[in-house]
């Protein structure tokens, strides 16, 4: 299937729900999908829902709260305390599980108070190669995700957004910050914001996309591939290692094959 007839499988899924919340983080694909929703069932059939919380900077909230405004979109912000969850902070390796399970239940709830049909996420089907325990919530909340029903990938998302002028057309992709933590290590909220400040530091010095990834007293920086040479200019990593040490790290290094999804993940499907 040709991603023209993804698209329009798409609008035909989203014109059957009627009424739908969106789980919306302001990133490429729930704002492809806000978007799609909202030209097909207009404001009145949709409502964007952001959740708050100390893994995702504010940074991020804001980003989609003004992209919700573009659209024209309603939107609505709620506050999700995963880090209260004392299996959650544990970073076990279905972690994603609990964070999304609560997302989802509050979803839920606001669908039923304002009588809409579905709630759906901006799952692709590229997310289904990898380790992805937040689709166990999902499946289990009955949440519905339209661009996988559809066949829609990434590329395909970004094609299609470029072409409607959206802003996150290239925007990097992004995770919240407790996938930056080796599975096992105790999440807390102050290793939070040192990892979100070392990722704002590397991006100030022009690095599009970067990941700070902490082992323990080890960190472990991504980059993409093409700049791991520019990332380890002297002058670059003089500047880095002061401000991460600065934050608190100890053991600071470059990873040599360049920033990749899910890496965190490597060591468990290795084994």
């Amino acid at each position: 299937m040709n991603k023209e007839d993804k698209l329009k499988r798409l609008r035909s899924i989203l014109a059957k729900m009627r009424r739908v919340v969106i789980a919306y983080s302001g990133g490429v694909d729930s704002t492809f999908l806000l978007y799609i929703a909202k030209d097909v069932l207009g404001s009145d059939g949709i409502l964007a829902v952001t959740a708050a919380s100390e893994s995702y900077p504010s940074s991020e909230k804001d980003s989609a709260i003004m992209i919700a405004k573009e659209i024209g979109a309603r939107y609505r912000i709620i506050n999700t305390k995963e880090i209260t969850n004392k299996k959650f902070r544990r970073n076990p390796i279905n972690r994603c599980y609990y964070c999304k399970k609560e997302l989802f239940r509050k979803l839920k709830n606001i669908a039923r108070k304002g009588n809409y049909n579905h709630c759906v996420d901006g799952s692709t089907s590229d997310d289904l190669k990898d380790i992805r325990y937040g689709r166990i919530a999902a499946k289990e909340q009955g949440i519905r995700s339209p661009l996988i029903e559809a066949g829609l990938n990434k590329d395909d998302i970004r094609q299609f957004s470029k072409k409607a002028r959206l802003k996150t057309w290239n925007k990097p992709s992004y995770a919240c910050l407790a996938s930056r933590f080796a599975y096992n290590e105790e999440l807390t909220k102050t290793k939070f914001k040192a990892i979100e400040k070392a990722e704002e530091f590397i991006r100030s010095l022009g690095f599009k996309q970067s990941r700070v990834r902490r082992h323990g007293n080890i960190i472990r920086i991504e980059v993409e591939s093409d700049e791991v040479g520019r990332f380890a200019r002297t002058d670059i990593r003089n500047k880095v290692t002061k401000k991460l040490k600065a934050l608190g790290f100890i053991y600071i290094t470059l990873d040599l094959q360049g920033y990749r999804t899910g890496s965190m993940n490597e060591e468990i499907v290795s084994k």
